[in-house]
């Protein structure tokens, strides 16, 4: 037997071996109580809702469940097919039928029986129905879709790549469950009526309703409709922060800025803040009470205005929050163009204006498209920065929140405005794939390149200098309010200093006993942000990153669909995110409310586009000969991933890892659908502060958690570290002769 056979042989004996453990060790279906919990051990032989599968079946009388196990058994007698091709086929036909049956009987069985009434007519109805599916289950759901992969890799598909596939596969899975299936039963609502029966109107009426197209305010009217007013301030706000943050990378990488670090971490203050809280900042400065509306109301005598409230207060807050975002994904673009490149630009008598225009600039394209398409996406599903300074100008987001949960009752068309909004958002994708498709952007090849990057024309280092410098200006002066308010006693109003707001929320003490007793109000949803925020980070970044890593390197059929598919989760406001998941896994096949992981799925589902578009932009840059050489020396895919691409994609591995923690942290509008008494994030408690009119508590956590997330976010770093392109001129310490000035002498001392 070939070394080849005996690896095929291996990883399906573990794959088989894994489901037989399922079948007869783990319980099938999910436990009240928690699986970690191990109080399962106890029933588990005697109890249905303890047992596992082979028990179910001939103990409990779920005779459906035989078909798994059947299917499982069939699936280990393949490995004795002689013939590969033959062996692989049979093999993916009986894990696809495993996939597919534990799908429809989980969708088709509920907790009393049959889902849909006509499967009662034609088997009868069922003496019992079925909880959702537990550790076995999921287990055996993951070891049916591994052997799907190996039968396509004996085939031949994908190169015979076991790894590649099996990570298609498993994304495929992971998406159609958490973004396809929520995102779904959310839009079924569109055709429902509230007693679950179809009902066309609904959508009919909702479609075509004048708020939502109306474009009055091109002739002469107060506004235009809600979509419209939606898909503008997108395009403003996703120009403004891509422009930003294009100046914020410039001045950090291409000039002579003295505090380039004081730089870099004041451009992430903006996402590691809850949004309300800038929106309340801003009005304390700029709204009608604000502290510089009043001085320059007394400096002019006019009457103080409301401008803030509307688009234009938005605009500035998204702004302000989304420029971070760029600039995380284009520092490593502009790090990444080629310094040899703008040398031979300039060797052939180009001035600065002509290489950056010509040069810089072009190369930097997929960072400014996925940067600009993350802008619009983020403002499209924006929440909070329109809760709090939208006024009576609401959009999508909000928009969706009213019809929900306000007095219109009315989720057909919170579902009809999700679906426009998906609509802008494709719109927004297809543009920029026909912006980029058919160019080459690969600046950084397995040869060695040294030098430094060209010098900002001057004209161009004086605008992006005339723009950073007012806006850190501006960002600092935010966050001084915001840091004020912590240790005021009513802001705004009374503003004698005080620390009580720091000690009602993180106050300690000893109990009796001489334990530490976490007395302050604020710790239990700290310390449960916290492991949510670092379970999901990681998970994050190496899913989107991964994802990455097949768009831009394979080919397959539907990849176009699957990227697409991966940035539904993002396009959609949290709102209907929340309530999605609510609907979906409330219920069999999947019951996760109320539970950790719910939370930790949406946070993974719904940030890790952001992992993917900035794994593309880095990696459209990486040239397929380092991958080549990698596999031309018998590395398998796993190992080139591990020793050359991720070497390479550190800026991007530290943005994904810093923005989806951040998120998992800052997130207000899915996640106030999900906490759960025992598992109550720091946003949600933030607001409800807010509501009680806490607002000193509130910003003392805020500030707090500003703090906490920048140790975390520096320690990402540092985890990290640094991408290093290309060599270092070393100095050399040979005989004198070797220093002279000639451009020869000076190749031989380096």
């Amino acid at each position: 037997m070939t070394h080849i056979a005996r690896k095929v042989h291996r990883r399906q004996d573990i794959a088989f071996i894994a489901g037989l453990a399922a079948l007869v060790a783990l319980p099938w279906y999910r436990i009240e109580g928690g699986f970690y919990g191990f109080g399962w051990l106890s029933g588990f032989l005697n109890d249905a809702a303890d047992a596992p599968l082979a028990l179910e079946v001939f103990a409990f009388d779920r005779v459906w469940l035989a078909v798994p196990a059947l299917l499982l058994l069939a699936a280990g007698a393949t490995r004795f097919l002689t013939a590969p091709e033959s062996r692989g086929s049979a093999l993916s036909c009986v894990s696809a039928a495993g996939v597919v049956f534990l799908v429809l009987q989980g969708l088709a069985i509920n907790f009393s029986g049959w889902s849909w009434s006509f499967l009662e007519m034609f088997f009868g109805p069922l003496a019992d129905g079925q909880p959702s599916l537990g550790a076995g289950g999921v287990s055996m759901g993951i070891v049916f879709v591994l052997m799907f992969a190996f039968g396509l890799a004996e085939r031949g598909v994908m190169k015979g790549d076991a790894f590649v596939i099996g990570a298609i596969s498993i994304l495929i899975v992971l998406v159609s469950i958490f973004v396809f299936y929520p995102v779904g039963s959310m839009f079924v609502a569109a055709f429902q009526s509230i007693d679950g029966s179809f009902d066309a109107s609904g959508f009919t009426s909702n479609i075509q309703d004048p708020s939502i197209w109306s474009l009055d305010c091109l002739i002469g009217g107060n506004r235009c409709g809600v979509g419209w007013r939606t898909f503008w301030l997108a395009i403003m706000t996703a120009s403004g922060s891509t422009l930003l943050g294009l100046c914020f990378a410039l001045v950090a990488t291409r000039t002579n800025f003295p505090f380039k670090k004081g730089l870099r971490l004041l451009t992430i203050l903006p996402i590691i803040t809850p949004p309300f809280v800038i929106g309340l900042a801003l009005i304390l400065l700029f709204g009608r009470s604000g502290v510089v509306t009043q001085w320059l109301a007394t400096l002019s005598g006019a009457e103080p205005s409301r401008w803030l409230y509307g688009l234009t207060g938005i605009w500035i807050a998204q702004v302000l929050s989304f420029t971070p975002i760029s600039f995380l994904v284009l520092i490593g673009v502009v790090e990444g163009v080629s310094p040899s490149m703008e040398e031979a630009s300039q060797t052939l008598r180009a001035n600065r204006w002509r290489t950056f225009w010509r040069v810089s600039l072009p190369l930097m394209t997929p960072g400014l498209a996925n940067a600009f398409l993350i802008g619009f996406i983020e403002s499209m599903a924006d929440f909070g920065n329109p809760m709090v300074l939208g006024g009576s100008n609401g959009v999508l987001s909000t928009e969706i929140f009213f019809a929900v949960v306000g007095s219109q009752n009315d989720p057909s068309r919170a579902a009809v405005l999700a679906m426009i909004l998906l609509v802008f958002t494709m719109a927004a994708f297809i543009a920029q794939r026909f912006w980029l498709s058919g160019k080459n952007f690969a600046t950084v090849t397995g040869k060695g390149d040294s030098g430094a990057h060209a010098a900002l024309p001057r004209g161009l280092s004086v605008a992006v200098h005339a723009l950073v410098l007012p806006w850190i200006a501006f960002t600092l002066v935010i966050y001084g309010m915001i840091l004020f308010g912590g240790f005021v006693r009513t802001w705004g109003l009374d503003n004698s200093l005080t620390i009580d707001h720091y000690v009602r929320a993180f106050s300690v003490g000893l109990r009796n006993d001489g334990a530490i007793e976490w007395s302050g109000v604020a710790w239990n949803s700290f310390w449960t942000t916290m492991e949510i925020a670092l379970i999901s980070a990681p998970l994050t970044a190496a899913v989107g990153l991964l994802t990455a890593y097949i768009i831009v390197r394979q080919k397959f059929a539907g990849r176009n669909i699957f990227e697409f598919a991966l940035m539904l989760s993002f396009a959609i406001p949290g709102t209907v995110i929340g309530i999605s998941y609510i609907m979906a896994f409330n219920l069999p096949p999947l019951e996760m409310t109320g539970t950790a992981l719910i939370l930790v799925a949406c946070f993974v589902f719904r940030n890790m586009p952001v992992g993917v578009r900035g794994g593309v932009a880095a990696m459209s840059q990486l040239d397929k000969s380092l991958d080549e050489a990698s596999l031309t020396l018998r590395a398998n895919s796993f190992r080139t991933i591990r020793k050359v691409i991720l070497p390479l994609l550190r800026p991007a591995i530290t943005a994904a890892l810093v923005y989806s923690f951040v998120r998992a942290i800052t997130s207000i509008s899915a996640v106030i659908f999900l906490v759960s008494a025992q598992y109550n994030m720091s946003t949600a408690f933030i607001v409800g502060l807010v509501e009680n009119g806490q607002y000193g508590v509130a910003i003392a956590y805020s500030s707090a958690l500003i703090v906490v997330m920048l140790t975390v976010i520096a320690g990402f770093q540092l985890l990290v570290g640094e991408r290093r392109l290309r060599r270092e001129n070393r100095v050399a310490t040979i005989a004198p002769a070797a220093t002279a000035t000639t451009p020869i002498a000076q190749e031989k001392a380096a």
